[in-house]
């Protein structure tokens, strides 16, 4: 591995506790950061073993990284499309998703409000088809532009080249580890905002609000306020927002669990499908609020595990094991990880 450059700063045996929200304590064997298409190009040429790195949101590590990890942090936000009706912004894979996000509702730019205040950058948006409050980047996405780990060759992905389905991307199954996505484009609306208000507390949260007549300023603000109330700020307490996915099972398997759990809650997904919130899963089996040492699960949200301040990230891992463990024996449904485990 070449790590003798003239222009980029290259880093050795680098601490990454602050470049993942789980806040734990791991080492990079060597680290770089990039800040344009120019520099990820040269360092790709000259690295082979690599570990990108984007808003270190949607990861665990348990382990050292012995390799080097290049931190992607390409930074703009621009419109490079309009018409009467419609507005394509693009973000480069750097910017912070929830400032990108307070960016377009800034400019009455519509679309992705329900989507404030996760965590990450805009650069994995795509990977893990992120959503939330019934909208998911598949919605908005207009296409993304990706360099080639081997070739540094850039490559555009229209929306329905990515195969977005839930929680799933292209990105994370055949193109895995393939490429680095470098900036993203999303098709907003400039008026006739289409507003989600009916999926989770919304409705509610407005009320409160006094708000008879949402704007997306308004929905963004009470997605804020929902998020707050049941979600840890990792700056304060380190997790990855949602650890598991929602399962979607087979209408026989929650017919069968419902016979014994009548409450269990349930979404249609299709004719032969429902999914099941993880979290009431989680806090039926036990779990809510429960401390492992300093790992532990959220008093407010069953699906946050966090770290309490030491916990290691093996810890943590051992404890997402055991909690789906218990919730397949008790449920007869398994549940898996959204979160990256590394």
């Amino acid at each position: 591995m070449t790590l003798l450059n003239n222009n980029m700063n290259y880093q050795h045996n680098f601490s990454l506790k602050n470049y993942n929200t789980f806040g734990i304590k791991a080492l990079a064997k060597s680290f770089v950061e990039v800040t344009s298409t120019e520099e990820l190009t040269q360092v790709l040429k000259d690295n082979q073993d690599i570990f990108i790195l984007g808003g270190g949101s949607n990861m665990l590590l348990t382990q050292n990284i012995e390799k080097l990890v290049v931190h992607v942090n390409l930074k703009g936000i621009e419109v490079v499309k309009e018409d009467d009706n419609f507005v394509w912004v693009k973000g480069n894979a750097g910017e912070n998703w929830h400032e990108f996000v307070q960016w377009c509702i800034a400019k009455d730019f519509g679309g992705i409000e329900n989507l404030s205040l996760i965590p990450g950058n805009v650069g994995t948006t795509p990977i893990q088809n992120i959503g939330a409050y019934g909208v998911e980047i598949k919605d908005t996405m207009y296409r993304c532009e990706a360099m080639n780990i081997e070739t540094q060759q850039m490559q555009t992905f229209t929306n329905a080249e990515c195969e977005f389905a839930y929680r799933e991307s292209i990105f994370k199954n055949e193109l895995k580890g393939q490429f680095i996505i470098t900036s993203v484009i999303y098709k907003l609306t400039k008026k006739n905002h289409n507003l989600n208000t009916s999926y989770g507390a919304i409705d509610a949260e407005l009320a409160k609000m006094n708000i008879e007549n949402p704007t997306i300023k308004n929905i963004s603000e009470a997605v804020i306020a929902i998020r707050s109330s049941k979600l840890p700020n990792p700056k304060e307490l380190g997790n990855s927002g949602s650890f598991f996915k929602n399962p979607i099972i087979s209408k026989e398997l929650y017919e069968k669990a419902v016979q014994q759990f009548s409450e269990m809650p349930h979404y249609k997904v299709s004719e032969t499908e429902v999914k099941v919130p993880a979290g009431w899963l989680i806090e039926q089996a036990g779990f809510k609020g429960k401390r492992f040492g300093d790992a532990g699960i959220h008093k407010n949200q069953a699906l946050v595990l966090v770290n309490y301040g030491e916990a290691t990230g093996k810890e943590i891992y051992d404890l997402s094991k055991l909690i789906q463990k218990t919730v397949l024996e008790k449920f007869g449904i398994a549940i898996e990880a959204e979160v990256n485990i590394i």
